[in-house]
């Protein structure tokens, strides 16, 4: 069944826009995350982070997130809560997404990099298959 998608970074933020986002969070993760309008407005806002979404029926259906920052080493771009709603699995929206964000990356160029636990079977061939290197590395997490 062929569905109308339509990606785009949200600019604008709606009421709705943040009940989509909470649901989508709840199929990120096992861990509740609080997400607030302020939360959403300051993501939107943000001069180093871009949220791109997926639509169907105007109806968010999948994330993505894209920070970045400079360093010595150049500009890095980091994807992170890359989320499609369970309804809407197996449609390539999660690849959409994925290059929208590359293409947006690649407009001012830099690094793209991700990380995704071996238990995302389907996340970990998506992103190999676009492109994407394993990269041997430890990665350290501090909670604040």
């Amino acid at each position: 069944m062929e569905r109308d998608i339509e990606i785009f970074e949200l600019l604008e933020v709606k009421e709705e826009h943040l009940h989509s986002i909470q649901q989508l969070l709840l199929q990120l993760s096992s861990r509740p995350h609080e997400f607030t309008l302020a939360h959403l407005c300051s993501l939107v806002n943000s001069e180093n982070s871009h949220l791109f979404v997926a639509t169907s029926n105007k109806k968010i259906c999948g994330m993505l997130t894209l920070a970045t920052y400079l360093a010595p080493t150049g500009r890095k771009w980091w994807v992170e809560d890359v989320v499609v709603d369970e309804s809407m699995r197996g449609c390539s929206i999660g690849r959409r997404l994925l290059h929208f964000a590359v293409e947006f990356a690649g407009e001012i160029g830099g690094t793209v990099m991700l990380t995704s636990r071996p238990s995302r079977v389907a996340a970990n061939a998506l992103y190999r298959s676009s492109g994407f290197e394993l990269k041997e590395t430890n990665m350290y997490k501090m909670e604040l």
